[in-house]
């Protein structure tokens, strides 16, 4: 009988399970001491294969369940889910989790063999039947947990923005109180150094609300609203929204003449913000009384907009690591470190490159990459 023989050689078949997890991963842990694994499956298999050789052989159905599933709770099924539980905190993966189940199969068959052992077909649809529903519980129970364990870092991400914004919005609203408070009591004037840092604040709290809006409508998937956009426009634009934060921050700026033909096709919107952003990150970080420089031109199929500073070069480290959100690079910890990582998104939408071009000693190179529009000549 089958279940005898299993009882006999059940620690055989336990290592051999091991030894392919083993095999498989390199996690280490104290599975065989795992209070709901394969060896607690191997009792429950031999208990019902030996159940269904008595004249009451549907009770093993408190067990294993019938095939394709329980609709209540047997014994097999309450242990895989358990199993389940225990692997997704273990780190395994969902593939692994199948594998664990169908190592005790291998197992059993390879041994059996070896042995000349007869499994009859009844026994092994038996044996089929429990592996299935112990995988299918087993899978349940742990995508449950990685859901839940996602849909929690989620949670977390978004509390840590929200609390970002809240804090910098807070010092914004803070300084704009102070500076009108100043004003309105005649101390100081509109046109000395409390108004020109109104000013800054005040373009700093636009750029948050600018960055905030895209991020959300990234995040949120709404559909990229390309259209045809020319250069020059596009730049001018730019230019009138960027000279004032340039002023406010003690630096330059100034950008290329752009031909009157180039054009490309995107959401406007998505790009301003980018473009947008660079520049902001520029006038942060440039050292005062510099320059900041927009170019955009021709580069084959593609339009590039180079955003070059003089902030004496990047940071030492990783350069991808400046796109990583809330990571803040330099001295200067102001805002919440998403600039970049929003930017980034930004053109991915658009079907567009971000990179970065360290000039040691000098500054940096932001170049948006995107692909030119040329019109129909129909």
């Amino acid at each position: 009988m089958l279940y005898q023989f299993i009882f006999r050689n059940r620690q055989e078949l336990v290592n051999r399970c091991l030894a392919k997890v083993a095999e498989r991963s390199e996690i280490t842990t104290d599975k065989p001491n795992s209070r709901y694994g394969i060896s607690v499956f191997i009792d429950q298999l031999i208990k019902t294969l030996e159940v269904e050789q008595t004249s009451a052989s549907l009770q093993s159905r408190s067990v294993s369940g019938p095939a394709g599933g329980p609709s209540e709770y047997p014994e097999i099924g309450e242990s895989a889910t358990q199993h389940g539980r225990e692997l997704s905190e273990l780190g395994f993966t969902i593939e692994q989790v199948v594998h664990d189940y169908g190592d005790l199969c291998q197992a059993i068959t390879d041994l059996a063999h070896e042995f000349k052992e007869p499994i009859e077909t009844d026994e092994f649809r038996t044996l089929n039947r429990c592996l299935d529903n112990a995988i299918a519980d087993a899978v349940t129970e742990f995508t449950y947990q990685r859901r839940l364990l996602r849909d929690g870092r989620e949670d977390q991400a978004l509390n840590l923005r929200l609390g970002f914004l809240a804090h910098e919005m807070r010092n914004h609203i803070n300084s704009i109180t102070h500076a009108i408070g100043a004003i309105k009591s005649g101390q100081v004037g509109f046109g000395g150094a409390t108004g020109k840092m109104l000013d800054k604040t005040l373009i700093s709290l636009r750029g948050m609300a600018d960055r905030t809006l895209t991020d959300v409508r990234l995040t949120a998937g709404i559909p990229v609203n390309q259209q045809v956009i020319f250069i020059a426009d596009f730049v001018a634009e730019v230019k009138a929204s960027a000279k004032l934060e340039a002023q406010s921050r003690g630096c330059e700026f100034s950008s290329s003449v752009v031909g009157l033909r180039l054009a490309i096709k995107a959401d406007r919107d998505l790009l301003f913000s980018a473009v947008g952003n660079l520049l902001q990150n520029s006038f942060k970080f440039t050292q005062p009384g510099t320059k900041v420089l927009l170019t955009v031109y021709a580069d084959g199929d593609n339009i590039r907009f180079d955003v070059q500073d003089q902030s004496g070069g990047l940071p030492p480290g990783n350069i991808e690591d400046l796109f990583i959100p809330f990571k803040q690079s330099g001295t200067d910890k102001s805002g919440s470190g998403l600039g970049l990582s929003i930017c980034r998104r930004s053109v991915e939408a658009n079907d567009g490159v971000l990179s970065v071009r360290d000039l040691p000693g000098s500054g940096s190179i932001f170049s948006i990459s995107l692909p030119r529009h040329l019109p129909s000549l129909h």
